[in-house]
């Protein structure tokens, strides 16, 4: 949710071949209740500037590549309490969701120019370009690719200053639960990473049944 504006090690073998069964490795750090904290980088060429993040898991999916949850962001300067949007997301584990995205205004060239900025994505990228990781069989992958669409704002109105038109490519470990994104919004400045630690007790610094949802 970046504000509104005008203008690792190497992965385990990946097999090249869908063997059938392409659900991602199941991951309890990928769960329902599971928190994380971090931050997001919202510089821009104007000045250097991030925001602390928390996001809780509200539902998870992976038989059809869904997740979703919820967003809070803190200490953001135009805003008098922090704002906090529900997310949905969609696992791209070739069979449900590919690496292309192809909605949100983002072209197979914005995809691969995202998705390169992970290094657990390099062994990939060449079956990628071929079918969009169609053929991959990613079932034991030690790392879970995702996009984040946040759909509204659960505390605050649309004239907070802030804008959810764009999505995150996101770049979880099933080793240690970290979450690494960056943001697309052509409308927005580019590349804003977001980093994120699991919290591993499952808590974090709000609760989802403080807020009403839509």
């Amino acid at each position: 949710m970046p504000v509104r504006v005008t203008e690792s090690s190497t992965p385990s073998q990946v097999s090249g071949t869908n063997s059938g069964d392409t659900s991602p490795p199941a991951c309890t750090l990928l769960s329902v209740g599971q928190t994380f904290s971090g931050t997001q980088n919202v510089s821009s060429l104007q000045k250097e500037e991030a925001w602390r993040v928390n996001v809780r898991i509200q539902g998870c999916d992976l038989e059809h590549g869904y997740l979703c949850g919820t967003m809070e962001a803190l200490n953001v300067p135009m805003a008098d309490t922090p704002v906090v949007t529900f997310w949905e997301g969609e696992i791209v584990d070739t069979k449900n969701y590919t690496f292309y995205t192809g909605k949100w205004e983002a072209s197979p060239e914005d995809d691969k120019r995202h998705w390169t900025k992970f290094p657990s994505f390099s062994p990939l990228l060449s079956q990628v370009e071929v079918d969009g990781g169609k053929s991959l069989d990613l079932s034991n992958y030690p790392y879970i690719f995702m996009r984040w669409k946040e759909q509204y704002f659960v505390n605050v109105g649309t004239d907070c200053g802030l804008t959810i038109a764009g999505f995150y490519y996101v770049c979880f470990s099933c080793n240690d639960g970290s979450i690494s994104g960056f943001y697309y919004d052509p409308n927005s400045s580019p590349f804003q990473k977001l980093e994120l630690k699991s919290t591993k007790e499952g808590r974090s610094g709000y609760s989802f049944s403080s807020y009403e949802l839509q």
